[in-house]
C-alpha cells in the first residue's frame, strides 16, 4: 500500500484517479480548493483526506505532502479561453502551483511526480499526429503555463533527481465533466444542449479535429506512469490517438440521442488550435499503455452519467 497525493482530486479526471487508486488500496489525499471540483465526486469515498485549500497558498504544499509516496498533480485552472481572458489568476494556479509543489516534494523525499499536461502545448502546428518530439509552439497562456510546468518537471529531476514524469492529455471527456461550466469540454457542452433542446455552438466551421479520449483510459496512463521504468523526466502522450471533426462528433451524439437540433456556428475563439491528433507510440512502449474505450463506447457512458445526473 502506497500513500498518494492528487492535486485538483475533487475534479473531473483527479477524482477518477482518487478512484482508481483506493480501488487498489492505496491511501490516499486530496488537495483542492472547490472552484471547479465538487465534494460529491468524493463523497463515496470515506477513507480519502480531503484538504480544502488552494495549493498556492503558503506553506500548503508542505503540509500536503507530508508522509506522501506519490504525488499526481493535476490542479489546475483548465481552460484556454479562461487564460485568454484572464492569464495571471491562471499563472498562480498553473505555474506558481506547479513550482510550490515540485519543492515541497523534493524537500519531503517523494519518490515521483506525475504532472498533467496539456496538448495545446504544441500549438498549432500541421504536423500530425504530434509526438513529443516536436518542437513546442504554445498558442495561449494556459498551453505556456503547462509547458512551464513541463520544464519545472524536467529541470527538478536533472536537478535534485525527483523523479517527474509529464503526461499530456487530449481532449479528456467523461463522467463528473461539468456541462454547466461555459468553460467545460466540447463533449459535455454539446450533450447538455442537445438534451435541452438548444443548437450547440460550435465555433468556426466545424471541421477542427480532436483526439477525443475517454477518462478512464488517461487514469490507466497515470497508473502506469507512477511504476513505469525509464520515464522519469520525460514527456509523454497519452490519448486514444484518433482525429475526430466537431460535425462528425455531434452527428454521433445525434444519433446516440436520438435528438436533431442543428448546431450553430459563430466565429473562431482565439487560440483555438485547428487540428490535434496524439502520437501514442512513446506511451505505449514506456508505459505499456493501450486505449480500451472507443469514442463512441465513452460517448454513450457520459450521456448515461449526463442523463443520471440531471435527474438527480
Amino acid at each position: 500500500m502506497s500513500r498518494y497525493l492528487v492535486t485538483g482530486g475533487a475534479g473531473f479526471i483527479g477524482s477518477t484517479i482518487v478512484d482508481a487508486l483506493v480501488a487498489r488500496g492505496d491511501t490516499v489525499r486530496v488537495v483542492d480548493d472547490l472552484s471547479s471540483g465538487r465534494r460529491e465526486n468524493l463523497a463515496h469515498l470515506d477513507t480519502v483526506e480531503l484538504i480544502e485549500a488552494d495549493l498556492a497558498s503558503p506553506g500548503l504544499a508542505t503540509t500536503a505532502v507530508d508522509g506522501i509516496d506519490y504525488v499526481v498533480h493535476a490542479a489546475a485552472i483548465p481552460s484556454v479561453l479562461r487564460s485568454v481572458q484572464n492569464p495571471v489568476p491562471c499563472h498562480r494556479a498553473n505555474v506558481e502551483g506547479t513550482l510550490l509543489l515540485l519543492t515541497a516534494a523534493r524537500d519531503a523525499g517523494v519518490k515521483r511526480v506525475v504532472l498533467a499536461s496539456s496538448s495545446s502545448v504544441y500549438g498549432d502546428s500541421p504536423t500530425l499526429p504530434k509526438n513529443e518530439a516536436m518542437a513546442p509552439n504554445p498558442r495561449s497562456p494556459y498551453a505556456l503555463q503547462k509547458l512551464i510546468g513541463e520544464e519545472y518537471a524536467r529541470l527538478f529531476y536533472r536537478l535534485y533527481e525527483l523523479e517527474t514524469v509529464s503526461l499530456r492529455f487530449f481532449n479528456v471527456f467523461g463522467p463528473r465533466q461539468d456541462p454547466s461550466s461555459e468553460y467545460s469540454g466540447v463533449i459535455s457542452l454539446f450533450i447538455a444542449a442537445l438534451s435541452e433542446g438548444r443548437s450547440p455552438t460550435i465555433y468556426g466551421d466545424g471541421e477542427q479535429t480532436r483526439d477525443f479520449t475517454f477518462v478512464s483510459d488517461v487514469v490507466n496512463g497515470v497508473i502506469s506512469a507512477m511504476q513505469a521504468r525509464d520515464v522519469a523526466g520525460r514527456v509523454i502522450n497519452v490519448a486514444r490517438g484518433g482525429r475526430t471533426s466537431l460535425n462528425r462528433l455531434l452527428a454521433i451524439l445525434r444519433e446516440l440521442t436520438g435528438i436533431t437540433v442543428e448546431p450553430r456556428c459563430v466565429e473562431p475563439r482565439q487560440a483555438d488550435v485547428r487540428d490535434s491528433q496524439a502520437d501514442i507510440n512513446l506511451a505505449v512502449r514506456m508505459l505499456n499503455f493501450e486505449p480500451q474505450v472507443t469514442l463512441e463506447e465513452g460517448l454513450r457512458r457520459t450521456i448515461e452519467w449526463q442523463r443520471t445526473s440531471a435527474a438527480s
